[in-house]
Order: C-alpha cells, then sequence, then structure tokens
C-alpha cells in the first residue's frame, strides 16, 4: 500500500499535468477574439477611407460632366435666335455652374475628411501593430509553457513504470480499475475516524479495524475508493 500511494502521487501528478495541457491552449482563445477584433477594426476604418475615396471622384466626375455641359450651352448660345431662348440656356447654365460650386465645395469637404481618416487609420494601424506584437509574445509564453508541463509530464511518466513494477499485481490490478471508474481525483483515500475520505460515507467496524490493522485492503463500498488508514504511513505525506 505504502508503494502504490507513492504510484498514485505520481498519476495525480500526471492528471494535473494532462489537464494543464488542456487548458493551457485555451488561453489563446481570448487572444484569437482580440486579433479578429483589431483586424475588423482595421477594415473599417479602410472603408472609411475607400468610401471618402470613392466619393472624391463621383464629385470629380459629376463636376466634370456639369462644365462639359456649361461649355456646351456656351457654344449653343451663338446659334440661339429667339431671345426667350437664349434667356433659358442662360438659366440653366446658372444653375449648373451653381450646381457645380456645392460639388466644389464638397469636393474640398471630403480632401479634408480624407486627411483626417488617413491620420486616424495610420495611428490605428501603428497601436494595432503593436498590440498584436503583444499578443505574439504572450502566445510564445503560453506555448512556452505548455512545452514545460509536456516535458514535466513525461518526465514523471518515466518514473511511474519501475514504482509501478513494485506493487502487488492484484492490488495494482484493482487500484487500475478504480482509477478507470474515476473522472479524475485520487483511488486510493484515507479513512477519516471512520468514513470514507472520498465520499464521507461510513465503513462498518469490521472493516475499519482490519483496515487499521492493515491486515487486508478493503474499498468503500459506497464509491469504490481503496481505504488505508493514515497512521499505518504516518511517514507518508497526506493524499488529497
Amino acid at each position: 500500500m505504502k508503494t502504490l500511494l507513492c504510484l498514485q502521487e505520481l498519476d495525480l501528478r500526471i492528471e494535473s499535468l494532462r489537464e494543464r495541457e488542456r487548458e493551457i491552449p485555451k488561453q489563446k482563445t481570448k487572444f484569437d477574439i482580440h486579433k479578429k477584433r483589431l483586424a475588423d477594426e482595421l477594415v473599417e476604418r479602410e472603408k472609411i477611407v475607400q468610401k471618402l475615396l470613392l466619393e472624391q471622384r463621383e464629385c470629380e466626375s459629376d463636376i466634370e460632366g456639369k462644365q462639359s455641359q456649361v461649355k456646351k450651352y456656351d457654344q449653343q448660345l451663338y446659334a440661339v435666335k429667339k431671345n426667350e431662348e437664349y434667356q433659358a440656356l442662360l438659366h440653366e447654365m446658372d444653375m449648373i455652374k451653381k450646381q457645380i460650386a456645392i460639388r466644389e465645395e464638397r469636393e474640398i469637404a471630403i480632401m479634408v475628411e480624407i486627411d483626417d481618416a488617413k491620420a486616424r487609420l495610420r495611428e490605428d494601424q501603428k497601436r494595432i501593430e503593436i498590440e498584436l506584437k503583444d499578443i505574439e509574445r504572450q502566445c510564445v509564453e503560453i506555448d512556452a509553457e505548455l512545452i514545460e508541463a509536456v516535458r514535466e509530464r513525461e518526465t514523471i511518466e518515466g518514473q511511474r513504470a519501475p514504482i509501478a513494477a513494485q506493487v502487488d499485481p492484484e492490488l495494482l490490478a484493482r487500484y487500475a480499475r478504480v482509477r478507470a471508474n474515476k473522472a479524475a481525483g485520487a483511488a486510493v483515500v484515507p479513512i477519516n475516524g471512520q468514513a470514507c475520505n472520498g465520499c464521507f460515507m461510513r465503513v462498518t467496524p469490521q472493516i475499519f479495524n482490519e483496515i487499521l490493522a492493515g491486515t487486508k485492503v478493503h474499498a468503500c463500498s459506497h464509491c469504490g475508493r481503496l481505504l488505508y488508514h493514515p497512521d499505518n504511513f504516518a511517514e507518508e505525506a497526506e493524499i488529497v
């Protein structure tokens, strides 16, 4: 039983390290979410710039079209014979020139907005680059933590076989069956008072006495864990 307790210490440590190996990579999930948010933010900033550039091109095209129309009307003035038609063309030209002025004002405003948007984009790009480098650094640390956990587990697993070989085969088989039926935690637990320290259910006085005497290995009739009395292994560290 003493050797089995040593084996269990290794198994519980291995179990803990395996759990760490499963949990450590999950730390990257929050970074994946953060990176996506940063990427989306950058895309939105770029869209704002592109939208303004598109509007600027549309303004330029509209202005050019209206200026061409003014030139066309200006040429038609020389061919007009009637005063009414002449005045109508002048009125139409005046309306188009007013529209051109409005579009030119908007184009100037767009140019200012583009400069501001590009400046904001450059600032965001620098900030996001810094944040991404920090995320990458933390991911490297997480990878190193995982490598260390795997290395430690493999070292402990290498210590397990020699100790397991020293345990009575029948007792080892019982231990293995209990561990197979337990999702996690100790398969061998101490008697606390007269109760199993795993499920806290009491054992019969006869079984308690036999466990205390160390004459027979008993399993808890409620949870199946193997039982021992800590007084029989006073020099051993308590198994939780």
